[in-house]
């Protein structure tokens, strides 16, 4: 039996986090980007009440 295990480089294990919050980042900054003000005020707003912060 041929058993072939795979190693994971430390590189790779420590870039990927990084990968994933600047992708997360820049998705964020687009979708911001290109929404309406009204539509990122409701939603801030919603947002507050949904953790019972006062915003009145």
């Amino acid at each position: 039996m041929n058993a072939t295990t795979k190693t994971i480089s430390r590189a790779d294990v420590t870039l990927l986090p990084i990968a994933f919050a600047v992708l997360g980042g820049l998705t964020l900054l687009f979708a911001s980007g290109y929404a309406q003000a009204s539509v990122l005020h409701d939603a801030a707003h919603d947002q507050r009440h949904a953790m019972a912060f006062p915003c009145h």
